[in-house]
């Protein structure tokens, strides 16, 4: 497998749990309709920026664009020898509560080093409508550091996966839309990270203005 891509074990169980449990559980249960897949580079580094409103976001994100997606995950689930293993083949790396940002920088940049493509959430943490409001620059100074280009997602619906006394996930009807490349900005320019990052944030507020 060449270095301009993620591990052929990590690309193999990324299709595997893909086709057989993600795919039917995104299409089939919360009828899932994917615009843009062709806007997505299969090969080499990508910084995949999205908005957040469910713990259902990285994997229905990553299956949408075709390609493993390194995210950060709680160090907790990486106690259990075995399933730590899995998920690490996944593309899961844990980050420990306080220094979330110190070490998913590290650990993104490790990743990207390595041809995966990873994935951050421009808020940080999930808001209650989907949309993005605030911002943080982590993506692109991510970018920059590395000259990957930012892929903008949009993942619509999502926050209404579990509502309130409901044992089951609700089955929403979702919307996933991918838009272009975003160019990385240049390395040291702190204007141009803000600049580019809200470029990421129009990109994605837009395609959530579309709706369904």
């Amino acid at each position: 497998m060449s270095r301009n891509r993620e591990p052929l074990v990590s690309l193999l169980l990324y299709r595997a749990f893909k086709w057989s449990i993600l795919s039917p559980l995104l299409h089939f249960y919360f009828k899932g309709k994917t615009y843009g897949v062709e806007h997505v580079p299969l090969e080499g580094p990508l910084v995949v920026v999205s908005n957040h409103a469910s713990d259902f976001d990285p994997p229905f994100l990553a299956i949408s664009v075709r390609r493993p997606v390194a995210f950060m995950a709680k160090e907790e689930l990486f106690k259990v020898p075995v399933f730590a293993s899995l998920i690490r083949l996944y593309g899961a790396y844990p980050v420990k509560r306080g220094s979330a940002d110190r070490s998913a920088i590290r650990a993104a940049l490790s990743y990207l080093e390595n041809g995966w493509a990873a994935g951050l959430f421009l808020e940080g943490t999930r808001t209650p409508d989907g949309r993005i409001n605030d911002p943080k620059l982590g993506a692109a100074l991510i970018a920059s550091k590395t000259q990957a280009p930012l892929l903008p997602v949009c993942l619509w619906g999502t926050e209404k996966i579990k509502a309130q006394g409901k044992a089951l996930p609700v089955a929403t009807p979702l919307t996933i839309r991918i838009g272009e490349p975003i160019a990385p900005p240049p390395a040291g320019d702190r204007a141009a990270l803000t600049a580019v990052t809200q470029q990421c944030v129009a990109a994605i507020n837009a395609m959530h203005a579309l709706g369904r």
